[in-house]
């Protein structure tokens, strides 16, 4: 039995993590991090805190679906207090990710822009794909939520490293986010990461291989963020367990 600290716990996906750990025995809930006002009803034994130090200090593992800001200070705390972390917070600048890589170095992170298992899989097979037909162009286009603060989507763009990645490229060299007026011919190696926002859209990601008569499109759909809160539960039973290290949510299925 390991207890459980939650940081975003005031977010949709931090509602459902708190109604799977308040039923689960290997995993129980013992304390959540806000930063304005939590409006779930909480047994009295579960800890609410505004402080990472506090919440470090009352659980053996946390599980962050935050902001990359929240997310900085959970990792500032934790290098004091080292602690296992399950972080599936998108939008990260190149600070917060090297501050992410420091506290995995004392402590097990795993980190994923995604947790279902489904992505897991797209994942190795775009890197695949991208090898195999490796004179098909490539373009990622992904469906998010109106609210969704971040463009392109944590997911859309670690899809694109694996694409990136089959032929031995540098996706930021080769991205593309928007194309507009005389923007000439499209080039051999861009790969385009495109976003759409609109309504309530869990999550919709299309990984597309075109070439001229032919064309292969990879989709994966999340209808329910339950696939996320679930991925991340079952991250968190995994991770306890590790040594110290960066890793990920393909580390923990094993693929």
């Amino acid at each position: 039995m390991a207890k459980v600290g939650i940081v975003g716990s005031t977010g949709r996906v931090g509602k459902l993590l708190i109604d799977a750990l308040l039923h689960d025995d290997v995993l129980p809930l013992s304390v959540v991090h806000v930063f304005d006002e939590l409006k779930q009803d909480l047994p009295k034994d579960v800890l609410v805190t505004n402080s990472m130090k506090v919440l470090l200090e009352n659980c053996d593992i946390v599980i962050d679906f935050s902001a990359p800001t929240a997310t900085q200070a959970l990792c500032e705390a934790a290098l004091i207090n080292p602690t296992p972390l399950v972080i599936a917070t998108t939008g990260f600048t190149e600070h917060q990710q090297n501050l992410m890589q420091e506290a995995s170095e004392n402590m097990p992170v795993l980190y994923s822009s995604n947790m279902s298992a489904g992505i897991a899989l797209l994942k190795q097979l775009v890197e695949q794909v991208s090898s195999t037909l490796n004179d098909f162009d490539i373009e990622i286009v992904e469906q998010h939520h109106k609210h969704k603060v971040d463009a392109p989507s944590g997911t859309a763009l670690t899809l694109g490293e694996f694409a990136a990645k089959g032929r031995g490229l540098d996706l930021d060299a080769v991205r593309v986010s928007g194309r507009d007026g005389q923007i000439g011919v499209r080039t051999k190696d861009e790969i385009a990461v495109m976003a759409l926002r609109g309504g309530d859209i869990v999550g919709r990601h299309t990984v597309g291989f075109y070439n001229d008569g032919e064309f292969l499109e990879l989709n994966h759909t999340a209808t329910s963020r339950e696939t996320f809160s679930k991925g991340a539960i079952r991250a968190a039973k995994w991770l306890v367990t590790q040594e110290s290290g960066l890793y990920s949510i393909n580390d923990c299925l094993g693929i």
